[in-house]
C-alpha cells in the first residue's frame, strides 16, 4: 500500500472512530481534562511558592542561619570565630542588637523593633535592599522596615524614645530572611542598650550546599558547641521567612496533587479501557484494514490516534481550566519580594500538557498493540463475538441463586469480560476513593475551621472603646492601623490594643465595672477578656504577638496538640511554628521584653494557631504585675446560655455598658477563606472525578450492549420485559459497583491520612487525633454504598436504550 493511500485510509479511520464513538470521546476529554487542571494548578503552585523567594533569597545573598549570641557570655571574637566552623561558606557579624519601643510623631507607638547595627546594607551575607532614603551614617539615625506603612513614620520624620531622645528616620529597607526589623550603625545601637535588657550580638551565617532543615539543625548545634554555654540565646532559620512567604500557596499543593494523582490514574484506566473496547469491538474492522494492506505498525498509530484526539481538545480544556483556578489562588502581587506579580509559568504549562499526552498515548498503546498483533483471518473469522465459554462457570453458578433470572443475568455478564470489567472495577474505586477523600477532607477543613480561633464559640463582643461617658470626648486613634504583621487592625470604635507596659488608650475605660456589668447581665453563661500587644521574646528575631487573657482562662482556650493550656500566671502557650522556628520545647522557659520589663514565662502546651504566621504567645494578664489595674481589656468574649436571644441581651447590655463608655455587638462569623477556597475546590474536582468515574461505567456498558444486542433480542422475544432488561443491565454493574465501593473507601481514607497531615506541615502546624479522624460510622456507611451509585448511575442511560430497543431490530444484529 503506498504511503499516501495508507495516510488516507488511516485518516477515515481516526475520524470515523472519533465521529461515531461520543461516549468514547467525551470520557477521554473529561478524564483528561480533569488530570490536566488539577495538574496545572498544583504545579503553579508548585512553582508560585517557591520562585519569588528563592531568587530573592540568592540575589540578596541571604542568611541560611541567624544566630543571636548572648553578648554577656560570649565576646565579640568568640562570636565572629564561629565564621571558621565547617561547612560556613559565608557569615557578617558580628551586629549589635537592641530592642526599641518609639513612639512616631504622626504614627504613635511603633511596634517593639528589634535593631541591628550594621555599617553598610551590603555585605557577604543578608544585603538589604535600601528602599527609600539612604543608609543611617549618625548614632542618632534609624532605617525602619519597608513594609512599615509610610505615614506611620515618614523620611525625615522623628522617634521619641520611652527614656528620652529622638532617632531621625533616614530611610527604609528590606531584609530577604527579616534578620532585623531596623537598622542603625553600630555605634547608634550600642549606646541604646538597656542595662535591664541582656546586650546581644547578631551573627549571619551562609552554609555549603543547600542546607534543608535536618542539615540546618546539625548546623545550629556546630555554632552552639563552639560558644560558651549557653551563649547562643536563639536562631532563625531561612526556611522560616521561607514558611512565611510560602505559606498560604504551599498549602493547597498536597491537596491538588492528590487530585492530580486520581485524576492521572483514572485517565490511565478510562483510556486504557476505551482503547481496549474499541479494539475488542472492531476485531472485524481491524481484519478488514489489513487485508487492504494496513501494516500492524499502522493499526496501531489508528488507535492511539483515536484516543489522543479527544485527549488532545481534553489538555487543553484542561489548561485553560487549570489557569483560571490558579490565578485567583496565586495572590496579589508579591511586593516584599520585589516581584510584579505571580502568574502561571509557560513552561508549566507546557510541561503539564506533554506529560498528558505522554501517559494517554502509554494508556492507549498496550491495547493498541493487541490490535497490530491480530492475525488477519482471525480478526475477521472471530468479529465482535466473545470468546466460547468465557464466564459460563458464573453464569451456571448465578443461575442457582434464588434471585430473578434477568438478575442472575446481569451478575454473571461482567465474567465475559474480565479486562474490561475490571476497568469498570477501577473506575469506581477512584471515583469512591476521590468522594472518600473530598468528604473526609471537607469535614476535617470544618473541625479546623472551628477550632482555629476560640472567639468564634462567643456570641458577643465588648469593646472598651465605645461613646465616650458624658462631658469625655474620645480621642480618635492616631495612624492609619498597626504596621504590616503587627496583628489584627482595629475596628470601628475599637480601642487600640493595648499591651503589659503601654498604658491606657486614647477613652480609658474601667475595666472592672464592665466586667460587673457583663456577669450581671441575665443570660451571661461566660466571659473572658483579652490585651493584645506587639512585643519581642529573648533569642527570637522579629516581633511576637502577645496575647493575655483575663477572667476565665479556660473560655478562651485554643485547641492543644501537646500540653495543657495556660491555667495562671507564669505560664505560656505558644504554636507550633513558634517551637519550630525557636527551637524551644514544652517546659522551657522564654523571656518576654515589652517596654524594656523582661518577664519570665514556661511552656505549657502547644497550641492549633496560625494567626502572625504562627508566631504567637498566649499567657494570663496576671503573669505581668498590676495589669489588672489599667483599665478594660482590648475585647470581652461572652457565652450566653442556651435559649438566649443574642438581639435583646445585646440591647441590655448596651444599655448597662453606655454610660462606662464600651459597646457590645454580635461577635462575627468569621470563616476562613482559604478553607472556603479548599470546599470549593475540593466539591468541583470531585464531581469531575466522580462524572469521569460514570462516565467509565456508561462506555463499558455501551459496549456490552452493543455486542449483546442479538442476545438481548432473544431474551425480548422469550418474554423479557423492558423492567426486565433494565434490572439485567443494572445488576451487570452492581457487583462491581458494590467491590469497587468497597475498595474504594479504605483507599480514600488512607489518602485523607497521608496529604491532610502534609497541608497541616505546609501551614507550619500540627493536627490534633480529632481533626484527622473524621471518619464515623454515619458517614463510612454511605461512603460505602457510593460505588454502587457511582456504578448504576453510569449505567442507566444504556440499560434505558437497551430497554427501548425493539425485538426485530435487535434479532437482525450480529
Amino acid at each position: 500500500m503506498s504511503a499516501r493511500f495508507a495516510g488516507s485510509v488511516l485518516g477515515r479511520v481516526v475520524r470515523s472512530g472519533v465521529g461515531r464513538r461520543r461516549v468514547q470521546t467525551l470520557v477521554v476529554a473529561l478524564a483528561t481534562l480533569m488530570a490536566v487542571a488539577s495538574a496545572v494548578v498544583a504545579g503553579s503552585l508548585v512553582v508560585a511558592s517557591s520562585a519569588p523567594f528563592d531568587h530573592a533569597f540568592a540575589r540578596a545573598h541571604g542568611a541560611h542561619l541567624t544566630a543571636q549570641i548572648d553578648a554577656g557570655k560570649a565576646t565579640a571574637a568568640q562570636a565572629a570565630a564561629t565564621a571558621h566552623l565547617p561547612g560556613v561558606a559565608a557569615s557578617a557579624g558580628p551586629f549589635p542588637v537592641t530592642v526599641l519601643s518609639p513612639t512616631a510623631q504622626r504614627g504613635g507607638p511603633l511596634p517593639e523593633l528589634t535593631v541591628a547595627g550594621r555599617s553598610s546594607p551590603g555585605g557577604p551575607v543578608d544585603r538589604l535592599e535600601v528602599t527609600a532614603g539612604r543608609w543611617p551614617s549618625a548614632g542618632n539615625e534609624i532605617m525602619l522596615p519597608a513594609d512599615l506603612p509610610p505615614d506611620v513614620a515618614e523620611t525625615g520624620s522623628a522617634l521619641t524614645l520611652p527614656g528620652g531622645g529622638t532617632l531621625t528616620v533616614v530611610g527604609r529597607a528590606r531584609s530577604v530572611t527579616g534578620s532585623a526589623d531596623a537598622w542603625m550603625t553600630p555605634a547608634g545601637v550600642a549606646a541604646l542598650r538597656s542595662a535591664k535588657a541582656p546586650g546581644t550580638d547578631q551573627m549571619l551565617y551562609r552554609f555549603s550546599g543547600s542546607p534543608t532543615k535536618s542539615r540546618l539543625a546539625a548546623d545550629r548545634a556546630k555554632v552552639a558547641a563552639a560558644l560558651p554555654k549557653g551563649a547562643l540565646a536563639g536562631t532563625r532559620s531561612y526556611l522560616d521567612a521561607k514558611y512565611v512567604a510560602d505559606r498560604e500557596a504551599a498549602t493547597f499543593v498536597p491537596f491538588l496533587m492528590a487530585f492530580g494523582a486520581l485524576g492521572l490514574g483514572m485517565s490511565v484506566i478510562v483510556v486504557a479501557g476505551v482503547v481496549g473496547g474499541m479494539v475488542g469491538a472492531n476485531l472485524r474492522r481491524i481484519g478488514i484494514l489489513k487485508a487492504i494492506g494496513c501494516t500492524p505498525a499502522e493499526v496501531v498509530r489508528a488507535y492511539v490516534a483515536q484516543a489522543l484526539v479527544p485527549a488532545a481538545a481534553g489538555t487543553a480544556l484542561g489548561v485553560v481550566l487549570g489557569n483560571l483556578i490558579a490565578y485567583p489562588l496565586l495572590g496579589d502581587v508579591q511586593q516584599v519580594y520585589g516581584t510584579t506579580g505571580l502568574s502561571v509559568a509557560w513552561w508549566v504549562d507546557a510541561a503539564v500538557a506533554a506529560g498528558a499526552l505522554l501517559v494517554v498515548a502509554v494508556a492507549a498503546l498496550v491495547p493498541a498493540l493487541r490490535a497490530g498483533r491480530l492475525r488477519t483471518v482471525e480478526a475477521i473469522a472471530v468479529g465482535r463475538a466473545p470468546g466460547t465459554g468465557r464466564g459460563r462457570w458464573a453464569q451456571r453458578f448465578a443461575g442457582r441463586l434464588p434471585l430473578p433470572r434477568a438478575v442472575t443475568l446481569g451478575l454473571a455478564t461482567p465474567f465475559a469480560r474480565p479486562v474490561r470489567s475490571a476497568s469498570m472495577l477501577a473506575a469506581v474505586l477512584f471515583g469512591t476513593a476521590a468522594a472518600t477523600f473530598a468528604i473526609g477532607l471537607a469535614a476535617s477543613l470544618n473541625t479546623i475551621g472551628a477550632a482555629r480561633d476560640p472567639a468564634a464559640n462567643a456570641a458577643v463582643s465588648v469593646m472598651g472603646g465605645g461613646p465616650a461617658p458624658q462631658g469625655q470626648e474620645q480621642a480618635p486613634p492616631q495612624g492609619q492601623g498597626p504596621a504590616q504583621g503587627q496583628g489584627p487592625a482595629q475596628g470601628p470604635g475599637q480601642a487600640p490594643a493595648q499591651g503589659p507596659g503601654q498604658g491606657p488608650g486614647p477613652s480609658p475605660v474601667d475595666g472592672a465595672k464592665v466586667e460587673a456589668a457583663i456577669a450581671a447581665q441575665p443570660g451571661t453563661a461566660s466571659y473572658y477578656g483579652v490585651r493584645r500587644a506587639r512585643v519581642t521574646v529573648t533569642g527570637v528575631v522579629g516581633g511576637v504577638d502577645l496575647q493575655l487573657y483575663q477572667h476565665d482562662l479556660r473560655a478562651g482556650a485554643y485547641e492543644i496538640i501537646a500540653g495543657h493550656w495556660i491555667t495562671g500566671p507564669g505560664q505560656a502557650v505558644v504554636p507550633t511554628h513558634f517551637l519550630d522556628a525557636t527551637g524551644h520545647r514544652i517546659g522551657d522557659t522564654i523571656t518576654v521584653q515589652d517596654q524594656g520589663a523582661a518577664v519570665r514565662l514556661r511552656i505549657v502546651g502547644e497550641a492549633f494557631d496560625l494567626e502572625n504566621d504562627g508566631m504567637h504567645v498566649h499567657a494570663a494578664a496576671t503573669s505581668f504585675a498590676g495589669i489588672e489595674k489599667r483599665g478594660a481589656a482590648d475585647e470581652y468574649l461572652v457565652r450566653l446560655k442556651p435559649g438566649v436571644s443574642t438581639a435583646s441581651y445585646l440591647s441590655g447590655l448596651n444599655s448597662a455598658l453606655k454610660p462606662l463608655g464600651a459597646q457590645a455587638t454580635a461577635a462575627a462569623d468569621d470563616v476562613s477563606s482559604t478553607i472556603v477556597v479548599l470546599d470549593s475546590l475540593a466539591g468541583l474536582l470531585t464531581l469531575m472525578l466522580v462524572t469521569v468515574a460514570g462516565l467509565g461505567v456508561l462506555n463499558a456498558v455501551v459496549l456490552d450492549t452493543r455486542e449483546r444486542v442479538h442476545d438481548l433480542g432473544v431474551c425480548k422475544a422469550i418474554g423479557m420485559s423492558p423492567r426486565q432488561t433494565v434490572a439485567m443491565v443494572l445488576a451487570s454493574v452492581a457487583g462491581l459497583g458494590a467491590a469497587g465501593g468497597l475498595a474504594g473507601l479504605p483507599a480514600g481514607v488512607a489518602l485523607h491520612h497521608l496529604v491532610l497531615p502534609l497541608m497541616g506541615d505546609a501551614a507550619g502546624t500540627r493536627l490534633t487525633a480529632h481533626m484527622v479522624g473524621v471518619y464515623r460510622v454515619p458517614l463510612v456507611v454511605p461512603l460505602a454504598l457510593g460505588g454502587i451509585v457511582i456504578a448504576v448511575l453510569g449505567a442507566l442511560l444504556p440499560a434505558g436504550w437497551a430497554a427501548k430497543a425493539r425485538t426485530a431490530t435487535a434479532l437482525r444484529t450480529e
